[in-house]
C-alpha cells in the first residue's frame, strides 16, 4: 500500500489541507478522522461500517464506564464491551471455520451463510457472496486499539474522550489503521491536545524513516518474488540448502515487509505531530527467545502482556481466567483435529494433570509459572488465523520461551560478555526462530513435510557452490541486509542523526535519489503486505 503512487497523492492533498488547520486541535482532529475514514473506506469499502460500528460502541461504552457510580455497572459495562468486540472480531476470523470443523465432526451439513455479506448486498447493492467470508482489512489491529481504551478507563488510566471525533480519530488514524502499530488508549490520547510540535531534526527523522521504511519493502519483495515463495510453493523443486536458506529468506523478509511498513506508519503519523512507538528493535540482535519477543512486533507482544498475560496471572500462578482460555484452546484444539472423541480424552488429560499437581509441588509451581505464558503464545498464533499452523507456530514459540527461562537457571553463559558467545546465541536464536517460521509461512502440513524431507533426504551438499552462484544476487541481497541489521544500534543512531541535521535542500536530493533508485530497484509487481491477513 505504501508503495503504491495512490498513497503518496493521498497523503500530498491531506497535508495541503492540514497545513491550514494544525494549529487548531479540534479541527485538526476532526479533519484528521473524516480522511482517515475515506482511506479506509477505499481500501475496504463497505467495511468501514464495522468500523464506524465499533468505535460508536465502544464511545458509548466508554461513557457509561466513566460515569457510573457502582463498580457494579463498570464491571459490566467492560464486559459488554469486551464481548461486543471479540464476539465481532471472532465472526470474521473464525465462523466459516467453526461451521465447517462442526460438520466434519459431528456429521452435519450446516451451510455457512455470511450474514454481513447478505447485509452488505440487501443495503449498499455489493454482489458479496453468501457462502464465504472476506476479512476486513485491520479488524485485528483497530479492535485490539479500542478495547485498550475501554480497559484502560475501566482501570482508570485514561479519562474519557471529549467527543466521538476524537475517539474516531484515535481508533483509525490512517498511518497506523491497517496493520499497525496498535496503539494503547493511554500512549496516544494526550497527544490529541497537545500544540502542533515538529522539529526540524524531526521532520529530517520522519523523512529518514519513511525512505528507510520503503527500502526495506523493496528488499521483502526482491526476496520473496525471486527466492522464497517459488521454494515455499514448489519444495519438491528444490534442495535441502535451499530451503533452509529459502527459511532463512523468509525470516528476513517477513521483518522487512512488516518494520517497513511500521516505518512508513511513523514517519507519516510524525509528519502529522503524533508520535507513535517504536514496533521493531533490530529483532535478529536478540540473545534469546525471551529477548526476541521483546524486540518483535512490540506494539503486540506488550498490548497481550498488558492486557492478556498479566490479568491472567502473568508467571505468579494460573487464574480462573487462565483455565478458560484453556477451554476455549482445547476447543480450537477438536475443531482443528476433526476428531470427535478428543471431547472425551482431554477432560481425562485434565484430571491427570490435577492429580500431579496434586501430587507434585514441583509440578505445580513449574505449571503455574509456565501456563500464562503458553496460553498467551497460543492465543497468538490463533489471533493469525484458524489453522493449525499458527497454533504450532504459537506454541513452538511459547515453549522456546518456556525452555529458555529453564535454562537461564543453570546456564554457565548468563550474562557473558564473551563476543563469539553473544554471537552464537544470536545465531541459535535466529536459526530457531526461523524455524518456527517454518508452519507460519507453509499453507498446510503437506508442506512443512515436504520442507523437512528435502532438509533431511535431499540436502544436496555437492550443489552448494552452484546454489551459490545461481542465486548470488538475491542471496547477496539477503546477506548484506543481514549485516545491515547487525550494525551496532550506536551507529545507526549516528547515521540517522546525520541525515536528520543536514540542510534542507541535501536532504531533498538524497530523497529525489533515494526515491529514483527504489522504483529501479522494483523489477517485479509488489506482493500483498504480509500482515494485511491479519
Amino acid at each position: 500500500m505504501f508503495t503504491h503512487l495512490f498513497f503518496w497523492m493521498f497523503f500530498a492533498v491531506v497535508l495541503f489541507f492540514y497545513s491550514f488547520l494544525y494549529k487548531f486541535s479540534k479541527a485538526r482532529t476532526v479533519y484528521l478522522f473524516l480522511v482517515s475514514l475515506f482511506f479506509y473506506y477505499k481500501t475496504s469499502g463497505v467495511f468501514i461500517v464495522l468500523l464506524l460500528f465499533t468505535i460508536c460502541s465502544d464511545y458509548c461504552w466508554g461513557k457509561l464506564i466513566y460515569s457510573a457510580k457502582k463498580d457494579s455497572i463498570r464491571k459490566l459495562a467492560v464486559t459488554c464491551s469486551v464481548c461486543i468486540n471479540l464476539l465481532l472480531l471472532g465472526y470474521f476470523k473464525y465462523a466459516y471455520f467453526f461451521t465447517e470443523s462442526s460438520n466434519e465432526i459431528f456429521g452435519t451439513h450446516f451451510k455457512f451463510f455470511n450474514h454481513f455479506s447478505h447485509f452488505s448486498n440487501t443495503y449498499f447493492s455489493t454482489a458479496f457472496s453468501v457462502d464465504k467470508l472476506i476479512l476486513p482489512v485491520g479488524i485485528s489491529f483497530f479492535t485490539f486499539q479500542s478495547l485498550s481504551y475501554i480497559i484502560d478507563l475501566y482501570r482508570q488510566k485514561v479519562k474519557p474522550v471529549n467527543n466521538i471525533f476524537e475517539y474516531g480519530f484515535f481508533v483509525c488514524f490512517f498511518p497506523h489503521l491497517v496493520a499497525g502499530p496498535i496503539v494503547k488508549a493511554h500512549e496516544f490520547l494526550y497527544q490529541i491536545h497537545l500544540p502542533y510540535m515538529l522539529l526540524r531534526t524531526e521532520f529530517g527523522l520522519a523523512l529518514f524513516w519513511i525512505l528507510n521504511g520503503l527500502a526495506k519493502k523493496v528488499m521483502a519483495d526482491y526476496v520473496g518474488v525471486n527466492f522464497v515463495d517459488r521454494i515455499f510453493e514448489n519444495p519438491n523443486y528444490y534442495s535441502g540448502i535451499e530451503v533452509i536458506l529459502g527459511i532463512l529468506g523468509y525470516s528476513l523478509q517477513i521483518y522487512a515487509d512488516f518494520s517497513g511498513y511500521t516505518d512508513i506508519a511513523i514517519g507519516v503519523a510524525l509528519l502529522l505531530g503524533f508520535r507513535l512507538k517504536t514496533n521493531f528493535k533490530s529483532p535478529y540482535k536478540a540473545q534469546s527467545t525471551s529477548e526476541f519477543w521483546q524486540r518483535w512486533h512490540i506494539s503486540l507482544s506488550s498490548w497481550l502482556k498488558e492486557y492478556l498475560y498479566i490479568p491472567l496471572g502473568g508467571n505468579r500462578k494460573g487464574s480462573i481466567g487462565s483455565y478458560i482460555c484453556i477451554f476455549i484452546l482445547c476447543s480450537f484444539f477438536i475443531l482443528l483435529s476433526g476428531k470427535a472423541w478428543l471431547f472425551f480424552l482431554l477432560p481425562v488429560l485434565g484430571i491427570l494433570f490435577g492429580m500431579l499437581m496434586y501430587l507434585f509441588a514441583g509440578f505445580k509451581k513449574a505449571l503455574n509459572t509456565n501456563i500464562n505464558l503458553m496460553i498467551t503464545m497460543l492465543l497468538g498464533g490463533l489471533w493469525h488465523g484458524s489453522s493449525w499452523m499458527f497454533m504450532i507456530w504459537g506454541g513452538l514459540n511459547g515453549l522456546g520461551l518456556v525452555i529458555h527461562k529453564m535454562w537461564l537457571k543453570i546456564s554457565p553463559f548468563k550474562n557473558s560478555a564473551n563476543f563469539f558467545i553473544k554471537v552464537l546465541c544470536v545465531l541459535v536464536t535466529l536459526l530457531f526462530i526461523s524455524f518456527t517460521r517454518i508452519w507460519f509461512r507453509s499453507d498446510d502440513l503437506e508442506t512443512v513435510a515436504n520442507l523437512f524431507d528435502r532438509i533431511q533426504n535431499h540436502f544436496g551438499l555437492d550443489l552448494f557452490f552452484r546454489v551459490l552462484t545461481s542465486y548470488k544476487t538475491v542471496l547477496f541481497v539477503m546477506l548484506a541486509s543481514y549485516l545491515i541489521h547487525w550494525i551496532p544500534e550506536r551507529f545507526k543512531i549516528r547515521y540517522r542523526t546525520v541525515f536528520s541535521e543536514s540542510p534542507v535542500p541535501v536532504m531533498g536530493v538524497a530523497v529525489i535519489v533515494a526515491v529514483f533508485l527504489l522504483y529501479q530497484a522494483m523489477s517485479a509487481d509488489m506482493q500483498p503486505f504480509i500482515y494485511f491477513q491479519f
